[in-house]
C-alpha cells in the first residue's frame, strides 16, 4: 500500500507551519526584487506587492490543503488574474487585451509542458509494461545500496534525459523493486535526483539549454555537477536507508519474466524524438521556439505513430492531466508576478534563487539572470535547476511523479520525509563555492535577433 499521510491535527499545524516559512522565504525574495526597481506600481502590503502576497497565499493554500492542490491553484489563478486586470494590469497591457497578449506569449510554454507531461505519463505506463522494472533485481543490489544505485542511474539518465522522464522512469522501476510501496522521502530523493542530473548538462534541463541558446559554452555550466554530485551523496544515503527500512528492494527477480521489447522500442522513439526536437529546435530554429509547442508535439507524435505497435493506456489521460492543470496554473500565476529585476549578481543571490525556486517558475528567474549577466553560470544552473526539488510542486519532475503517487501531495510530508534535500540543496552549494569559489562568467554572446514579430522564449517548464 502506498505511504499514507497522517490525518492529526499535530500534521496540519505543522504542514501550515511548514507552508508559512516558505511564504516568509518568497516574501523576503519578492522585497528583493522590488528593492532592485524595475517592479511595476500597484498596491502594496508593508512594501511586498500585492501580486506576490496573493501568488504566496496561494502556495500556502496549496501547502496546507494538499487534497485540493487543483482547486487551490485554479482559485488562486482566477483571483489573481481579476487583480490584474481591475488593478495592475500585465507586461503586455492593460485590461483584456493585455491578458490576451500575455496568454498568447506564454501558450507554447503551457501546451509543450502540458504535451510532455500527458506524454511522459504514456510512456512510464508502456515502460511499466515493458518489464524491464521486473527484471531489474537481478542487478541492482538487495539491500540499501539498491535505492542508492536506483538514484545514481535517474541522475545519470537525467544528463541527456528531461528531467520529468528520468523522474517517471525512476519512479516507475521504483514502484516494482520496492512492491508497489515507496516511501515519500525516497520520491522527493527521486525528483531530486533527475534536477541534479540536468543541473550541468546543456540537454539536461531547459533552464540550462537557455543559457546554451544565449551563448554561454556549454563548459561553463558543468561544474554544476561537482555540487549536484555532493547534493546527491547528502540525500542519497539516509533516503536510501529510509526507503530499506519501509519497504526493502526486491532480491530477485520472478521466474518467467521475458522483456516486452516492442514497448522498449516505443519508449527509445518517444525520448527520442523529445531529444532530437529540443536539440533541434533550440539550436537551429530558435527563432521559432515560441511559435509551436515542437517538443511536446514530437512526444505525442512519436506515440500515436508507434500506436498500432502497442496500444497506449488511455485511462491514465484523466488523473495525469489533473496533475498537469495544477502545474499549468501555478506557472500562468507566476508569469504574472511583477518580477522585472533580480539583485545584483553574486553567490548570495544565487544562493536564494535556489530556495525562490521552490515556489517560483525557475525559466523566468533564469531569463532575468541571463539579461542582467555576470553570474556564475554552472552555479546558478545548480541553484535553479535543484532548487525546486525542495517541494513537490516545485518543479514539473515533482508533479509528473506526483501523479503516479497522488499521497506525495502535501508540502508538509514532503518536507518532513525528505528534509535531507533542502540539506543537500546547502551542503552542495556551498562544497562547490569553498572548491571553486565565485566564478561570475564574462558577458556572454546575445543570441541572434528573432524576427519582428517573434518573441524570443524558450519552451519548458520549471
Amino acid at each position: 500500500m502506498p505511504h499514507e499521510p497522517p490525518s492529526s491535527c499535530g500534521a496540519g499545524r505543522r504542514a501550515w507551519a511548514r507552508g508559512t516559512l516558505w511564504l516568509l522565504l518568497f516574501a523576503a525574495g519578492s522585497v528583493n526584487a522590488a528593492a532592485a526597481g524595475g517592479v511595476p506600481e500597484g498596491p502594496a502590503l508593508f512594501g511586498i506587492p500585492v501580486d506576490f502576497i496573493l501568488f504566496a497565499l496561494t502556495l500556502l493554500g496549496v501547502a496546507v490543503f494538499h487534497h485540493y492542490t487543483l482547486q487551490v491553484a485554479l482559485t488562486g489563478l482566477a483571483v489573481i488574474t481579476a487583480y490584474k486586470l481591475a488593478f495592475t494590469g500585465f507586461k503586455t497591457g492593460a485590461g483584456l487585451a493585455g491578458f490576451a497578449l500575455h496568454l498568447q506569449h506564454e501558450w507554447v510554454i503551457l501546451t509543450n509542458l502540458l504535451g510532455l507531461l500527458l506524454g511522459f505519463a504514456m510512456l512510464s505506463r508502456h515502460f511499466e509494461e515493458s518489464h524491464v522494472p521486473a527484471v531489474l533485481p537481478r542487478f541492482l543490489p538487495d539491500d540499501w545500496k539498491g535505492g542508492l544505485t536506483l538514484l545514481v542511474m535517474i541522475f545519470v539518465l537525467s544528463s541527456f534525459l528531461d528531467n520529468i522522464a528520468a523522474a517517471i522512469i525512476g519512479g516507475t522501476v521504483a514502484m516494482t523493486v520496492f512492491r508497489g510501496k515507496v516511501h515519500i522521502g525516497f520520491l522527493a530523493a527521486i525528483v531530486a535526483a533527475s534536477n541534479a542530473g540536468g543541473s550541468g548538462s546543456v540537454v539536461g534541463d531547459t533552464t540550462t539549454t537557455m543559457m546554451w541558446i544565449d551563448g554561454i559554452s556549454p563548459v561553463e555550466v558543468l561544474h554544476a555537477y561537482i555540487a549536484a554530485a555532493v547534493a546527491l551523496v547528502v540525500f542519497g544515503i539516509p533516503a536510501s536507508f529510509q526507503q530499506h527500512r519501509y519497504s526493502p528492494i526486491v532480491k530477485d527477480a520472478p521466474a518467467g519474466i521475458r522483456i516486452d521489447w516492442s514497448r522498449v522500442g516505443i519508449v527509445a522513439v518517444i525520448l527520442v524524438s523529445a531529444i532530437a526536437a529540443n536539440v533541434t529546435v533550440n539550436l537551429k530554429f530558435s527563432h521559432l521556439s515560441d511559435s509551436f509547442p515542437f517538443i511536446g508535439a514530437a512526444v505525442w507524435v512519436a506515440l500515436l505513430v508507434c500506436t498500432p505497435w502497442r496500444r497506449p493506456d488511455w485511462s491514465l489521460l484523466p488523473s495525469a492531466f489533473k496533475g498537469s492543470a495544477f502545474l499549468l496554473s501555478l506557472i500562468l500565476c507566476a508569469s504574472m508576478m511583477p518580477v522585472e529585476k533580480l539583485p545584483a549578481a553574486s553567490w548570495q543571490t544565487a544562493l536564494g534563487l535556489g530556495f525562490v525556486s521552490a515556489v517560483f517558475d525557475n525559466i523566468p528567474l533564469t531569463a532575468l539572470a541571463l539579461k542582467q549577466g555576470g553570474y556564475d553560470w554552472g552555479m546558478l544552473a545548480y541553484a535553479v535547476g535543484f532548487g525546486g526539488s525542495m517541494i513537490w510542486f516545485g518543479s514539473s519532475a515533482g508533479v509528473a511523479l506526483s501523479n503516479l503517487f497522488p499521497e506525495a501531495k502535501s508540502v508538509g510530508l514532503w518536507l518532513r520525509h525528505g528534509w535531507y534535500v533542502a540539506v543537500a540543496y546547502v551542503i552542495g552549494f556551498f562544497a562547490l563555492l569553498f572548491i571553486l569559489g565565485w566564478q561570475p562568467g564574462e558577458r556572454h554572446k546575445a543570441p541572434k535577433p528573432a524576427p519582428v514579430s517573434v518573441v524570443q522564449m524558450v519552451p519548458g517548464a520549471a
